[in-house]
C-alpha cells in the first residue's frame, strides 16, 4: 500500500527525468524494477530505494548523480506520501513519510476491513490447486495434513490476489493392484467380525483401527447382505465399498481441518471416458511414444527428463504416469494454471510430469509442483510416531485432539515447505506467549479487549469513515512503526501467492504481533502511552482507529491461513 504510493512517485520522477533528457535513457528502454524497503537504521528515513545504482550503468553516470536527478523531480507536495527525500551513501534515496499521509493510509485500511490485503493481480485467471490426495486405502496422517494447510493456503492466496482458485482432491480409485486387493481384503475380515465371525486380518493386510469404522458403516448401511460371500465376489465388491468409506473418512478429516474440496476427481473416470487412451494415443500421434520390448515408451528424455518412462507395460497395463499424463490434461482444460503439491516421495516425478506435458504439445511452465518435506513430531521431548488409529503412523484427526486446528495449521505453515518440520506438540498447547499461535491470536484478544474497554468507558470508538480523527497525533516511533507494517500486508499476500510461499504470512503476522505487544505492553508501564487517555480525547480517537488497524489486519492475516481469530484468550499464568 504505501510501497506501492513511494514506487508510483519514483517512476513518475524517473520518467519526468527521462522526458526532460536530465537521464538518457532511451524511450524505448525498459526501467529496472522500483524496490522500496525500510533501512536498517530508522534514522536514515521511513524507506529508501536503490533505483538510481540499477541506472548509473544504463546510462553511464555516477549513481549518486543519478539519485540527486530523481529527488529533484520528485513531486512533494499536498497529497504526496513523502515530507522529504535525500540522497545517502553510494546513492541511496532515502524517503521520509508525510504524517498525514500515514494517517490516510490507516483511514483506509480500517474501511475497507475484511477486504485489505485483496487484489486484482489475476484478474480472474483459474488457478487449480490439487492437493493432499492420499491414496484410498489409508487415512489422513500428520504427513497429509502439512500438504493440505500448505495447499488450502496457497489457494487461499490465490484467491486473495484476484485469482479464480479451485481446490481439487485426485482419487487413485482405477488400480486393481495387491494393495488394493489386500485392503478389500482387510475391511471383509472386519465386516464379518462385526456380525461375530472369527476371520482375521490377513497377515499382510491392515490393522488400523480406521478399518472398522469402515466395516461398521457398511454393515449399518447395508446389513449382514454381503455376510456369506465367496472371497472372488467379495473382494472386487468390497474395493469398492472400502474406497467410498475410506473417502468418506478422509473427507471428514479433511473438513475438521477446515479443508473443503471444490472437486474430489476420481481416476476411475479418466479410464471409463477413454481419457488414458486419448492421451496415449495423442503422444504416438506427436511422435513422443514408441514401442519396445512389447511395451509403449514416452521420449520424455527429449523434454529433460533423465530417462524414458514406461506408458503402457508388456502385459497391456496402463502405469501412473500414463493415468496422471490424461489427469493433467483435464486439468489444463479446466484451469489456465495448476499448482500440485506433493510430498517429499514425489520429488522423482516432477521432471516426468512435466516432460510429458511438453509431449503433449503443453506449455509446461503452466504447471508449478510445489514438494513438502516430512513432518516429525515431538511430544514429553521424544519423537512421537505410534498413533490408536492406524497403528505405525498418527492421523491428522489425532494431532487435531491434541492440538487442535488452529494450532496445526499455524504450526505447518510457519516453515517454507521445502524444509523438514519438527512439530513440538507440547508447545502447540501452551497458552503462552512462547507458542506461536498463541502470541499471534492473543494480539487480536487484545485489540478486542481495548476496543471493548473503550466502549464501557463510554468513548465512541471510530471508524474508517470518522474523518475527524486526528491521526497526526500518532507521532512515535512505536505507533509509526506499526502503521508501516499495516500497511504491508497487501504486498505481503501478493508476494506469497506469486511465490507459493505461505510461509510468509505466519512470519508477517508475528512481527506485527510482536510490534503491538510491545506497544500495549508499554502501555501497562506508562499512563501516556495508554490507548485510553481521558484527559485527552483527540489522541484516544487516533489510538483506537490505530487498534482497529491492527485488529482488522491480524483478522485478515489469520483468514488468509485458515486460522481463527478469537475475540477472548487467556494465558495459563492468568
Amino acid at each position: 500500500m504505501i510501497k506501492q504510493q513511494l514506487i508510483r512517485v519514483t517512476v513518475e520522477a524517473v520518467q519526468a527525468c527521462r522526458a526532460a533528457g536530465v537521464l538518457a535513457l532511451p524511450e524505448e528502454a525498459p526501467l529496472p524494477p522500483v524496490e522500496i524497503d525500510a533501512p536498517r537504521d530508522p534514522r536514515f528515513g521511513d524507506y529508501a530505494t536503490n533505483v538510481a545504482m540499477l541506472l548509473a550503468p544504463l546510462i553511464k553516470t555516477p549513481p549518486r548523480q543519478v539519485a540527486e536527478s530523481i529527488v529533484r523531480s520528485l513531486r512533494i507536495e499536498d497529497g504526496s506520501p513523502i515530507r522529504s527525500a535525500e540522497v545517502a551513501g553510494p546513492g541511496f534515496i532515502n524517503f521520509r513519510l508525510d504524517p498525514g499521509f500515514l494517517g490516510a493510509a490507516l483511514r483506509e485500511m480500517v474501511r475497507q476491513g475484511e477486504d485489505f490485503g485483496r487484489s486484482n493481480v489475476g484478474r480472474g485467471e483459474r488457478v487449480l490447486v490439487e492437493f493432499v490426495s492420499a491414496n484410498p486405502n489409508g487415512p489422513i496422517t500428520v504427513a497429509h495434513g502439512r500438504g493440505g494447510a500448505v495447499g488450502d493456503a496457497v489457494a487461499s492466496l490465490h484467491d486473495w490476489t484476484g485469482y479464480r482458485a479451485l481446490r481439487e482432491f485426485y482419487i487413485n480409485d482405477a488400480t486393481n493392484s495387491l494393495q488394493m486387493q489386500t485392503f478389500a481384503r482387510s475391511v471383509f475380515a472386519r465386516y464379518r467380525q462385526l456380525l461375530g465371525h472369527d476371520d482375521r486380518v490377513p497377515e499382510d493386510g491392515y490393522p488400523g483401527e480406521y478399518l472398522i469404522d469402515i466395516a461398521r458403516a457398511i454393515l449399518e448401511r447395508d446389513g449382514a447382505r454381503y455376510e456369506n460371500l465367496p472371497p472372488d465376489e467379495a473382494v472386487p465388491l468390497f474395493q469398492d465399498l472400502a474406497t467410498h468409506g475410506m473417502q468418506a473418512q478422509q473427507e471428514a478429516a479433511l473438513g475438521a481441518f477446515g479443508i473443503v474440496f471444490d472437486t474430489w476427481y476420481s481416476e476411475k473416470t479418466l479410464h471409463a471416458a477413454g481419457a488414458v487412451e486419448a492421451t496415449l494415443a495423442e503422444l504416438q500421434q506427436r511422435g513422443h511414444a514408441y514401442e519396445q520390448a512389447g511395451a509403449l515408451w514416452l521420449r520424455s528424455t527429449a523434454f529433460g527428463d533423465d530417462k524414458d518412462r514406461v506408458l503402457v507395460r508388456a502385459d497391456g497395463s496402463a502405469t501412473y504416469i500414463a493415468g496422471d499424463l490424461a489427469y493433467h490434461r483435464t486439468k489444463l482444460e479446466r484451469a489456465d494454471r495448476l499448482i500440485n503439491v506433493w510430498g517429499a516421495d514425489h520429488h522423482g516425478y516432477v521432471g516426468r510430469t512435466k516432460a510429458g506435458l511438453a509431449a503433449l504439445g503443453f506449455d509446461s511452465d503452466r504447471l508449478d509442483i510445489l514438494i513438502y518435506q516430512l513432518v516429525r513430531l515431538l511430544k514429553d521431548g521424544q519423537e512421537f510416531k505410534v498413533g490408536k488409529r492406524a497403528g505405525n503412523i498418527v492421523t491428522l484427526e489425532e494431532l487435531l485432539e491434541e492440538v487442535g486446528k488452529d494450532a496445526a495449521r499455524f504450526f505447518f505453515l510457519m516453515r517454507s515447505a521445502d524444509t523438514p518440520l519438527d512439530f513440538d506438540m507440547d508447545l502447540a498447547k501452551r497458552q503462552e506467549k512462547d507458542n506461536p499461535v498463541y502470541y499471534a491470536q492473543y494480539a487480536h484478544a487484545r485489540c478486542c479487549s481495548v476496543v471493548a474497554r473503550a466502549r464501557e468507558a463510554g468513548v465512541t470508538v471510530p471508524g474508517g469513515d470518522t474523518p475527524d480523527t486526528d491521526l497526526t497525533l500518532l507521532t512515535r516511533p512505536e505507533e509509526i512503526a506499526l502503521i508501516k507494517k499495516l500497511a504491508d500486508l497487501p504486498e505481503e499476500v501478493r508476494q506469497a501467492a506469486a511465490g507459493c510461499t505461505p510461509h510468509r504470512i505466519p512470519r508477517y503476522v508475528l512481527d506485527l504481533a510482536a510490534l503491538f505487544h510491545g506497544y500495549y505492553d508499554q502501555g501497562n508501564r506508562d499512563a501516556a502511552l495508554r490507548f485510553v487517555r481521558p484527559d485527552d480525547p483527540s489522541l484516544t480517537r487516533a489510538r483506537l482507529l490505530l487498534v482497529l488497524g491492527v485488529r482488522t489486519v491480524l483478522a485478515n492475516a489469520l483468514t488468509v491461513l485458515g486460522v481463527s481469530a478469537p475475540e477472548r484468550m487467556t494465558r495459563d499464568d492468568e
